[in-house]
């Protein structure tokens, strides 16, 4: 049952209270739920949202009017088109928690890019008390099985996941009161499997999000807005034809008559317009050495990672090609095999060496008994047992320098971001020796105690560890500082641990400082991200918008990946790095002419009013 709005009391209202009191009624809690039903019913349309005495948060005032447009203006169909940073998640949680409270909806999927499904349900949790959502990654999800889809109401998919074949099929039969579509320019392709699957979907309601609506073509705009209202814009040729200029697909005409069609189905807000403007944002790298022995130990793994899953590219595979090939069929069929069964094992190996060597130690064991293979089970398990005696550890040296720097004001906060849970409790063990208050953050933890440690460290730690899970949903602007001890390899990652700190309601200038041991993969990943792009001055949001202008089918991490593994010397990793770095760089040119477009497009012409 979803919270009850604190209504005020009128004189008449406390003498029932004290009616129920003393036992004349059946209760407090049935009298106010008929008290807020009541309330509901005399608020006429959309012209009030009841669900704001039940938030955690004040919206701004911009986007509650866009939210009031959506359920008024279009009924519940229509694109928030705000541009980034601007809160189109607030704005389709509003509309969200609107539905569920005045009980009009009861079924609804949220589908969302992969690594944004956490993120959603931490913000409808956290902001909005919607704590009823599954994702399909849960467990309770993958143990109802083919039936799960049916079974949970209020779901949060990727589009990726969903719209694959065995679960499209059981998706189409579902009668969804709403669904929500984040980062929709997805769908601009109707040749595309993402847009035939949306628009098989059973939807009362629809709201689709993007700040680029339009991003080559008026194509792509007529494809979104079909979505919602089908015949809204008529045939495809009737469109071009009365909107399209002849020869150049980017170009309008009639823009008025255009405008207001648009007008039935979108809402937008640039930052002009709000008036928002954040402080600065400055990142320092920190680049250190590994002692010989880390630098050993990084290495020795690396080059096993690199031997189990490029078995063609190892010297010695090579060498015993050469002289008994029978022999060498089957080491590498039984590479071939580690490859696909162990891939996500080992890349976890190679993320967590760069973090510290205590946390590769269990992956290593893990690794080590599941490999048939007697040669590199032997090696496993002695990287494993050398992990244990590595006594230095150069990145917690450089982090209690930083921290002892940081600290001089007894004010200032800090959030510590680590990828690993080993990596975490080492951290731990350090600050504890320097006598600094601080608070533990992790995905284990339960929601109350997620909620209890946020709150210790505003009030009083000075240091918020956490790993990832504090980067999905938490606004903690009450923080300007934040240290990223290992750097995620995907840059989605990176900015959703920014966004925490450097988003609406930050006062203060937000220090930035990324931990890069020289020589590992998150070194070479900073140089092209920090020197190259200038990520660390993108607004946030925009960092999905670039990636998704990659021309090349494969996620950001899996060409990072192919160039770390590929790579034949230092100077060949140099090499693929450096190209890596420029497809980002273009990349985000196409990008940044994609905004010029939109803006071109549509300039002011759809603000909430």
């Amino acid at each position: 049952m979803n919270a009850t709005p604190d209504i005020r009391l009128s004189p008449i209202d406390e003498s029932i209270f004290n009616a129920i009191n003393a036992g004349k009624f059946a209760g407090r809690e049935l009298y106010h739920l008929r008290l807020w039903a009541e309330h509901a019913q005399l608020v006429s349309g959309f012209d009030e949202l009841i669900c704001l005495e039940q938030l955690s948060f004040a919206p701004f005032d911009y986007q509650m009017r866009a939210a009031q447009i959506m359920l008024r203006r279009f009924r519940g169909r229509g694109m928030f088109c705000d541009e980034v940073g601007l809160g189109k998640t607030i704005e389709a949680g509003l509309v969200i928690k609107e539905y569920l409270s005045r009980n009009i909806i009861q079924r609804l999927m949220v589908v969302t890019p992969a690594s944004l499904v956490e993120q959603w349900r931490e913000e409808l949790a956290v902001k909005f008390g919607l704590t009823g959502f599954v994702t399909t990654s849960d467990a309770d999800f993958r143990a109802a099985g083919s039936e799960a889809w049916e079974k949970f109401p209020l779901l949060i998919a990727s589009l990726a996941t969903a719209r694959r074949a065995e679960h499209r099929a059981r998706l189409v039969q579902i009668p969804f009161d709403l669904v929500v579509l984040d980062e929709a320019h997805h769908l601009k392709n109707r040749n595309s499997a993402s847009w035939k699957f949306v628009n098989e979907l059973q939807r009362k309601y629809i709201v689709l999000l993007t700040a680029t609506p339009v991003e080559n073509n008026l194509d792509e705009l007529y494809n979104l807005i079909t979505l919602l209202k089908p015949g809204q814009l008529k045939t495809p040729r009737e469109f071009r034809k009365q909107f399209v200029v002849s020869g150049d697909p980017r170009l309008p005409k009639n823009r008025g008559q255009l405008r207001e069609l648009l007008g039935d189905v979108m809402v937008r807000h640039t930052r002009s317009q709000v008036n928002i403007n954040l402080p600065p944002r400055q990142a320092n790298t920190v680049r250190l050495n590994l002692s010989n022995e880390e630098a050993e130990f990084y290495k020795a793994v690396s080059d096993c990672v690199r031997d189990l899953l490029t078995p063609s590219g190892v010297q010695s595979l090579q060498t015993l090609e050469q002289t008994d090939p029978v022999q060498s069929q089957e080491t590498l069929q039984s590479n071939s095999s580690i490859r696909q069964t162990d891939r996500f094992a080992l890349l976890t190996l190679q993320r967590e060496i760069g973090s510290s060597p205590k946390a590769a130690e269990a992956t290593l064991r893990s690794l080590g008994a599941r490999i048939t293979n007697e040669e590199s089970r032997h090696q496993l398990i002695s990287l494993a047992e050398r992990s244990t005696q590595i006594h230095s550890w150069a990145k917690a040296e450089a982090l209690e320098k930083l921290l002892k720097t940081i600290l001089r004001d007894p004010t200032e906060k800090v959030i510590i971001f680590t990828h690993f849970r080993r990596t975490l409790e080492k951290i731990a063990e350090l600050l504890r020796l320097m006598d600094v208050d601080f608070v533990q953050y992790h995905g284990e933890m339960d929601m109350p105690s997620k909620n209890q440690a946020i709150a210790d460290f505003e009030s009083r730690a000075s240091i918020l560890l956490s790993t990832e899970a504090a980067g999905e949903g938490r606004n903690l602007q009450f923080c300007r500082t934040m240290i990223n001890f290992d750097i995620p390899w995907n840059p989605m990652r990176i900015e959703q641990r920014v966004g925490r700190i450097h988003r609406i309601g930050q006062t203060r200038d937000v220090r930035i400082y990324n931990l890069s041991a020289r020589g590992t993969v998150e070194d070479y990943l900073l140089e092209i991200l920090d020197q190259k792009l200038n990520m660390f001055e993108l607004v946030i949001g925009e960092m999905d918008m670039i990636l998704g202008q990659i021309e090349d089918e494969r996620d950001f991490e899996d060409l990072l990946v192919d160039a770390w593994i590929g790579a034949q010397n230092a100077e060949d990793l140099r090499e693929k790095f450096n190209q890596l770095g420029d497809k980002l760089i273009e990349a985000h040119k196409t990008h940044q002419k994609t905004q010029e477009y939109d803006e071109a497009l549509f300039g002011e012409d759809f603000t909430a009013e």
